[in-house]
């Protein structure tokens, strides 16, 4: 088996991805409320139950959520009036990386399973910088590994060494899962109240996903992140060997029918998740492998900050 060398863009590491730590003190994931970048996705936390305090009962508004009616005060003033909850400051942060064949590839600084690698490790880091627990969920379709959140510089260690050792390009990577058998385990297995973040290249989208998804969102934050290749978005004229691991051809992108055809599926592979995910009211953002995962984590939550969520 070769050896790992951190940074070499192909394997990850322990190290390199505990070196994350320092660069995500100053993140914050967001927890609630109304939020208006790709990360937190134009949506207010619709979670109430276990894991939030109630603070106070105020006038009813509209677009206030008719579960949270307070009869009783209703009753007594005659006027409608809806409870507020504040959620505690500990919940549960689930990073979820479906890692199918297809994430083993790059052409550009990393493979994208290294990007997925070092964005999930982030997401831990900066969940335990907000004193949140940390735990994932780690999908292929050799199996799946659920790690339970856990608080602290433990939770994250956790988290770290399940990604090294899951997204291990050394590892015979064949078959295909649907998301929606991963989406479905999540669902069952998830306490109420949690952000989950679901990473993926999404090339094993299925319809079955809408339903799954939208049932996890009624209870819980939901964020996508795609992660995506240069060369899955455009490729230059040429000829290039393709290869799914058990057949071959030849990709002659000199041909302007096939760089249309190209051209459709890569718009088609950005859209198709992105509006899935924007249907059911959960986050969106695009990793690409060019891309610093620390810096496009920091750029979403400043904006968030910024518009004053």
């Amino acid at each position: 088996m070769t050896e790992a060398l951190p940074g070499d863009g192909i394997h990850l590491s322990a190290s390199e991805l505990i070196a994350l730590k320092p660069r995500c003190n100053a993140l914050s994931l967001p927890m609630k409320s109304p939020a208006a970048s790709a990360l937190a996705g134009a949506y207010r936390s619709r979670f109430r139950g276990r894991g939030v305090d109630f603070v106070e009962s105020r006038n009813y508004l509209p677009g206030d959520d008719i579960r949270n009616m307070d009869w009783r005060v209703t009753a007594r003033t005659g006027k409608p009036h809806t409870k507020i909850f504040q959620e505690e400051r500990e919940r549960p942060v689930l990073v979820v990386v479906d890692a199918g064949p297809s994430l083993y590839f790059g052409t550009r600084t990393r493979l994208k399973s290294v990007a997925a690698g070092q964005f999930a490790a982030s997401c831990a880091w900066a969940a335990v910088r907000r004193g949140d627990r940390i735990g994932a969920f780690l999908f292929a379709p050799h199996g799946h590994r659920e790690l339970r959140p856990a608080g602290g510089r433990r939770g994250a260690m956790r988290v770290i060494q399940g990604l090294v050792d899951w997204l291990n390009p050394e590892t015979e990577h064949r078959g295909f899962e649907p998301l929606s058998v991963s989406l479905e385990r999540v669902r069952h297995a998830v306490r109420p109240g949690s952000l989950v973040i679901i990473i993926s290249d999404f090339f094993n989208l299925d319809e079955t996903c809408h339903r799954h998804l939208s049932r996890l969102r009624q209870h819980n934050d939901v964020i996508g992140c795609q992660v995506v290749d240069p060369a899955e978005e455009f490729l230059p004229a040429g000829r290039f060997p393709i290869s799914d691991g058990e057949h071959s051809a030849m990709l002659d992108t000199h041909q302007q029918n096939s760089r249309r055809r190209f051209d459709e599926m890569s718009t088609e592979h950005g859209n198709i998740p992105r509006r899935m995910f924007q249907r059911h009211k959960c986050g969106w953002m695009v990793l690409k492998t060019t891309d610093d995962p620390v810096e496009v984590l920091g750029r979403e939550l400043r904006i968030l900050v910024g518009r004053g969520t």
